[in-house]
Formats: structure tokens, sequence, C-alpha cells
């Protein structure tokens, strides 16, 4: 198929066909909310986005460490959309926009696609920030997407593989650095990640090794900040530090991750002194740094971004002299929005709503404002934390509201039947539905990295 066939399956309609084209790039929360707003319009839609699925983000670290499979948060995007006759999705990843040509150009496998747009809706998310020091992502995978949360789930539950077999060789000092666990980062993730690293030790593998002791794992967090989840106030981060610690992991704040390698981590103290902590399996669950698609579309425009390279948008969302242009979610700097997902569903909705509005020549909409449902973070089974409104709460009851939101938000009935029994076999018991690991997960990355960008499959 040559280049120019592509391109044109990616704009089934065109101008010439009457309809106004609307490209979304992403199919997170963002694209695919302003593309299901967009059902009845009278649009064409090509939705291009670098993965086939949606993915429920929040729950990414559930598969990290066994209770759901990525089947269960990120279903197929065509098949949530495949009554929506006005979408046409395509697979690839955006690697240019053109502003003044208004086109979009992607790549899959080695084939490139441009198409042109009147409208466009950018949606691409963030990735993980290390902070200028990339250098630690090999070591310290991230939890931004379904490949980070594989290659965790092999590298967690593979450490107690490799541990028994370290103790089986009578290899002390290997046993104690593979059981050794560290998460970097203290916000939601982090905190999420760590309780569930240590209920997987203390519970789920407790009397499933001969060798060696799963209740023994060390279990360390660490950030930079003075607090635990810093955003939902001081004392809901009082509560999940004390449950943290009740569960056996150690918190350490006001500590500066300064090296990563292969078997441990460098830490800085606020008193200057750098101390190693030995392990094998790292987690980095601290910064984000927005899709590098805002810092494309600021270089052709007036638009600025921020030190997270998300970009400065107007009141409505589009970028500053180019209202054709709509940027929303975690790429967005306006008033201090949070990168959650309530932002994107709203952001998305809110987009769609004025692209209709300007269809039907009405007037302009209000600027974009942001209603703040809460926030939760789950710290264990029957315990979470909650901030709703003027509401600080704790325990099971902040628990049980968090297991119904996400419910709520999972996409699809199928994926909300499966999810409750797996989580009641997690919650209820001691099992874990996904202990599957392959090595494929831990090194399929790394394999990646070494055929570099001159060595892209191509399709025959």
């Amino acid at each position: 198929m040559s280049v120019s066939a592509l391109e044109q399956t990616t704009s089934p309609s065109g101008k010439a066909g009457g309809r106004h084209r609307v490209v979304v790039v992403g199919s997170g929360f963002g694209g695919l909310f302003a593309t299901r707003s967009l059902k009845r319009a009278d649009v064409d839609i090509t939705l291009i986005s670098r993965t086939t699925s949606h993915l429920f983000q929040p729950l990414l670290y559930q598969v990290a460490t066994g209770i759901l499979s990525e089947g269960e948060i990120a279903p197929a995007t065509r098949e949530i959309l495949r009554r929506q006759a006005n979408v046409t999705t395509v697979l690839g990843e955006v690697t240019q926009i053109d502003v003044a040509a208004r086109t979009v150009t992607s790549q899959s496998l080695g084939r490139r696609a441009v198409t042109p747009y009147d409208t466009l809706v950018v949606a691409a998310g963030a990735g993980q920030s290390y902070f200028g020091n990339d250098q630690f992502a090999k070591h310290a995978p991230g939890m931004k997407d379904i490949d980070d949360a594989l290659e965790l789930r092999g590298l967690i539950l593979g450490s107690f593989e490799q541990a028994e077999l370290a103790a089986i060789r009578g290899d002390k000092q290997e046993v104690a650095r593979l059981m050794s666990f560290v998460v970097v980062g203290a916000g939601p993730t982090g905190v999420e990640m760590a309780g569930q690293i240590a209920e997987l030790s203390r519970r789920t593998l407790k009397s499933d090794f001969r060798h060696i002791d799963p209740t023994m794992t060390t279990i360390t967090l660490l950030d930079a900040a003075s607090q635990v989840l810093s955003a939902f106030g001081d004392r809901l981060g009082v509560i999940a530090q004390r449950r943290l610690e009740k569960m056996g992991v150690d918190v350490q704040l006001g500590a500066k991750v300064v090296d990563v390698d292969a078997t441990g981590i460098e830490v800085q103290d606020r008193a200057g002194d750098v101390r190693r902590i030995e392990a094998i399996c790292k987690v980095w669950a601290a910064g984000v740094q927005a899709s590098p698609l805002g810092k494309a579309i600021a270089d052709q425009t007036d638009a600025q971004v921020d030190r997270a390279g998300r970009l400065q948008v107007e009141p409505d969302l589009t970028v500053p002299g180019h209202p054709e242009i709509f940027v929303v979610g975690d790429m967005i700097a306006l008033d201090n929005l949070p990168g959650v997902a309530q932002v994107a569903i709203q952001g998305g909705k809110y987009v769609a709503t004025t692209i209709k509005h300007r269809l039907a020549g009405s007037p302009a909409d209000k600027p974009f404002s942001y209603f703040d449902k809460g926030s939760m973070a789950t710290v264990s089974r029957f315990s979470a934390v909650a901030s709703v409104g003027k509401l600080r709460f704790g325990g099971f009851i902040a628990w049980v509201t968090w297991l119904v939101i996400h419910l709520f938000y999972l996409i699809g009935f199928k994926s909300r039947i499966t999810t409750l029994l797996h989580w009641g076999i997690s919650f209820l018991g001691r099992g874990r539905a996904e202990r599957v690991i392959t090595e494929q997960q831990v090194f399929a990355r790394a394999a990646i990295e070494r055929l570099g960008p001159d060595h892209q499959p191509h399709l025959p």
C-alpha cells in the first residue's frame, strides 16, 4: 500500500463532501469523551492513537500487582466506538502536527499517514518524568501504560522467584537484594503501588515458597517532599502514612533520588548525606511530563509550554491564535488544573459542545470551568483516603466510595463484571487472578530499545 493510499483512508469524506473534519489525537479520557460526545454531530472524526485500546490509567498498578488483567482496564477502542458511524480509528504514533497546513502525520510499523483536519483535538496525555535523568528509566520503570504495568508485574513476581533460587544456592545477600522493593514518589500512584506490594508479599505469597519468607520483604517508599499524598492535605497524608507503616512499608520523606542502577538506588537526605538502598526492583511513580506534541504546537504558534511541557491554552481550551486547535487533559496549563482523569473527561465534553455550537452558528460557550469531584487513593484493601469538596475522610467508607466510583468509570459492562469478580478474589481472599509472568514482559522494552530507530518493523 502506498503512502498516498493510506492517507486517503484517514480522511474518508474531506471538504469535498461538505462535512467538517475533526481529528482527535489520543484515545485516553480526553480524546475518547470528546469523540463520543460528537456522536450525533454532522462531522467526520478521525481518532489517531498509538495504542488500540482506551486505558483506564488509575488502575494500572492493579495490573502490575496481579489483581486485574490488562484487558479489564484497557478495552479495545474500536469496540467502544463500533456503533459510532462518524468515526474512523487509525493506529499510529503522531510524529508531526503542521499547524499552517492543518495536517497530522502519524506512523505505524514504518507506514506514514497524513490526515487533514478542520478542527484538531489534541489529547495525547503525559508520560513519566525523571526530572532530567532519563537514564533512570532503564532500571526504574514508570507507570504510564500497559507495557510498564506488565514489565513491573514480571519484575515484582519474578523477584520472589529469583529470591527462592538464590536462597537454595545459599546466597543471602542476593536474597535480600531481590526481596527489597523501592517505590519512588509518594503521590497516589506511589502510595497505591507500595500498599499493593505489601499486600502481595504479606498475604498473597505468604505460604507459597519453601526457602524464603515473603512476609520479610522490605518495601521502601521515597519522596523528596515532606508529606505523603501532599495534594490531599496534612490530615489524609498522615492517615495514609500511618496505614502504610502499619503494613510494613518504610516511608522515607525528604529523600531525593540521585542515582539508579541495576542493583540499587542512591538517595540524598535533606542534610546532604548520600546513602544507598540495595534493591533489584524499583518503581518510578514521581513526576509527569506532557506529550512532546505540546512543544511541537508551541514552536509553530504564540503558545508557551511550562517546565512539565504543558501547553498554555486560552480559557476555551484553544491554542492562542488558533481557535481550530483544542488541547485537553494532562497537556494543558490552565488555572493550575491537576493532571487527573476528571479534567480530561470534562475537557473532552466541553470541546465537543463547543464544536457543535460553532457548527450551528451559536454564540461562543463560556470559558471551561472544572468541577472538582474530589480525589481518592487506596492504601490497602478496605482502606483508602478521599478528598471531596470540604470533606476529608479515610478508612473503609473511603474505600467503598473509591470502589464504586472506579467501577462507574470503567468502560463496558464486561469490564465492570470481571473487575468486580477479580476484586472479590483479591480483597476477600488471598488470591490474585493475574500472576502469570514471562521473560518477554520484563525484557521486551530493552530489546526494542536496542533495535534503535533505524530498525522499525515493516509490514509486507
